[in-house]
């Protein structure tokens, strides 16, 4: 018996005797036994697959407002940079600072976020991607 552990890969097995080739997909591989009924093991071969990250990034004019309305919002200079990467908690706002910003955001682009999606907000690209979201279901 032999066994794996790992993340995602993909496993060939393949038997000398039967000359069976079957590719095998296991995602998110946490452990594999394998045994064996005959004498002689089949022998396996892994490599690893590259990991697609799936990604809805918002519009560059999204994230753009979204900065305008935390710089305001948190009295923040003109000349303070902001991007999609900036989290709120980094800048200095507490939690009535981010309602505030949420309110402003949904005043901003006439939308309404559910209590559960405003506690998920930690950064300007987290906000434009909610809101993004919003906009594609009205």
């Amino acid at each position: 018996m032999a066994a794996f552990t790992g993340t995602s890969s993909v496993m060939f097995l393949s038997s000398s005797s039967q000359q069976i080739k079957a590719p095998i997909r296991i995602s998110s591989l946490k452990a594999v036994s394998l045994s064996t009924q005959r004498a002689k093991f089949p022998s396996l071969r892994m490599r690893s697959v590259p990991r697609f990250k799936v990604s809805c990034a918002a519009k560059p004019e999204t994230v753009e407002k979204v900065c305008e309305i935390v710089r305001k919002q948190l009295a923040l200079p003109a000349e303070s940079t902001l991007s999609g990467d900036s989290k709120f908690s980094a800048l200095g706002a507490d939690s009535l600072d981010t309602v505030e910003i949420v309110m402003g955001l949904e005043e901003a682009f006439g939308i309404s976020v559910e209590e559960e999606s405003a506690q998920s907000i930690a950064t300007v690209q987290d906000a434009a991607d909610l809101i993004e979201k919003i906009l594609e279901t009205k």
